[in-house]
């Protein structure tokens, strides 16, 4: 165990409580599962309304990349962290270094890496304190910026899905609403506007929805009404719990393929989904290009060749689970967690023997 076990936190190996009063930090870090390997996911810093959000924040997205890196069949356990704060005026080099402190004293259990709130220059920022960072822009095994990798893969398993649901083996026509327009949200604007989509989009800054009217051409929708649109695909970008069963009965579309982590509210949405014949592409599975990117500098040899290639299978697995969901008349997001579940389960049966 890496670190002290909080018996409140039940399917969580470890949860640690980060404070430093010279910086200010309070942070907390979740290992969930290291079954697989180190466990790895990015940092998000934000201004949570409490620290119980904090934590139900921090503890279902280190699940989540239990699963994720399982499912992207990766050395690599999950984990996730959290920085309490405002990125924009609290977020400062001794904070950061304060919390890079605390990972390494994890003693390389944990590897973490940028999100929300956390960004390049923030990860070289922790990586003059600990080795135990990825996505760094320089180095000998720097995989640099992750978001375009995450970006191709949604790109690639939203065509798919079009294949899939509606019969199409292109992207010209096809109308998609982006919801969020970060790093991953707007690279992937990008690469569907090159292939021919028309894209309708949203986000909480007016400047980040200008940019993409200007640039690519997009609708311009209001926060609230994104869900609303009348398109093919919906593809949520940015936070997380937006398929909820009211936001559900209000989409028209017939397939959700986005980069949000934990885009459902619960397991019964999936469900609920599948009841209004809606095609969802579970999102850990779908955004799981990033994690392989960051995976192939933590292995200390970055290949882009490596990356692409294990790009191209987890989506060869994201369409054998639409397959088998088309077969058993099961939610797509059950049948991503049992493929996971029995990959961890394996692990944990090696490592018992």
């Amino acid at each position: 165990m890496c670190a002290f076990d909080h018996r409140s936190f039940a399917g969580h190996e470890a949860v640690t409580f980060a404070h430093d009063p010279a910086t200010g930090l309070h942070a907390i870090i979740a290992i969930h599962s290291t079954a697989l390997g180190p466990a790895a996911g990015g940092c998000r810093m934000s201004s949570y309304p409490s620290a119980d959000a904090a934590i139900d924040d921090v503890l279902r997205l280190s699940r989540g990349m239990t699963y994720k890196n399982a499912i992207a069949d990766l050395p690599l356990g999950g984990g996730k962290s959290v920085i309490i704060g405002d990125p924009a005026s609290d977020k400062k080099p001794a904070l950061l270094e304060a919390f890079a402190r605390a990972v390494d004293g994890l003693g390389g259990c944990y590897y973490a890496a940028e999100d929300m709130g956390i960004g390049l220059a923030d990860v070289q920022a922790m990586a003059r304190v600990t080795r135990y960072v990825a996505g760094r822009h320089t180095g000998s095994a720097a995989s640099g910026d992750p978001s375009p990798v995450t970006a191709r893969g949604v790109f690639l398993g939203l065509r798919l899905a079009v294949l899939r649901k509606l019969g199409r083996d292109s992207l010209d026509g096809v109308r998609v609403a982006v919801q969020g327009l970060g790093n991953v949200g707007l690279n992937l604007c990008r690469k569907l506007r090159a292939a021919g989509a028309t894209l309708a989009v949203t986000d909480v800054r007016a400047s980040a929805i200008n940019f993409a009217v200007t640039e690519l051409g997009a609708e311009p929708v209001a926060p609230d009404a994104i869900i609303d649109s009348d398109v093919d695909v919906f593809a949520p970008c940015a936070g997380g719990a937006v398929l909820t069963p009211e936001t559900i009965a209000r989409l028209k579309a017939p397939i959700v393929a986005g980069a949000a982590n934990n885009q459902l509210l619960d397991d019964d949405c999936g469900e609920q989904l599948r009841q209004r014949d809606i095609l969802y592409m579970p999102d850990y599975v779908i955004n799981g290009g990033g994690i392989i990117n960051v995976a192939a500098e933590i292995a200390g040899r970055y290949d882009p060749s490596w990356v692409e290639h294990k790009l191209q299978r987890l989506m060869a697995t994201l369409n054998a689970i639409v397959t088998d969901a088309d077969r058993t008349g099961l939610p797509t997001n059950i049948l991503a967690d049992r493929m996971a579940e029995r990959r961890i389960a394996s692990a944990e049966q090696c490592r018992a023997a």
